[in-house]
């Protein structure tokens, strides 16, 4: 190979290995930079995720509480069915007794109109009273 090619090839191979070193160096600065960087991000993180994982147990604990209000408000309501249950039942029996205390009412009343007119009947001057 004559020597005016070599020339060239020496060039580039310098100016590459010197476009290599330079970027290694680069690489190497990015990288030292990189680090400073991640390290500033655990210290200002840490706490950041420490107030995050009290938040998260602080929401799990208003959850249990807000299911336990939910279950003791759901026994109230049945509670309350049950007294509404009751109080209809209740209800329901006094209607019936005021049904039975009418039809008694009634009975008496026809009764008492039977007893009268039988009475009148048996009269001695035929159903007068007055003697």
């Amino acid at each position: 190979m004559p020597l005016w090619w070599q020339i060239p090839l020496i060039l580039c191979v310098i100016a590459l290995s010197v476009a290599l070193v330079a970027a290694i160096v680069a690489l190497r600065r990015t990288l030292l930079r990189l680090e400073q960087v991640l390290g500033v991000l655990e210290v200002k993180l840490g706490p950041t995720l420490e107030d995050v994982r009290g938040l998260t147990q602080e929401a799990q604990a208003v959850t249990r509480e807000a299911r336990s209000s939910v279950a003791r408000l759901s026994a109230m309501i049945d509670r309350v069915n049950q007294l509404t249950e009751s109080v209809g039942a209740f209800v329901i029996g006094l209607r019936g007794l005021t049904q039975v205390g009418q039809l008694v009412g009634i009975a008496m009343g026809v009764r008492k109109g039977i007893d009268v007119f039988v009475e009148r009947l048996r009269g001695p001057h035929g159903g007068d009273r007055h003697g």
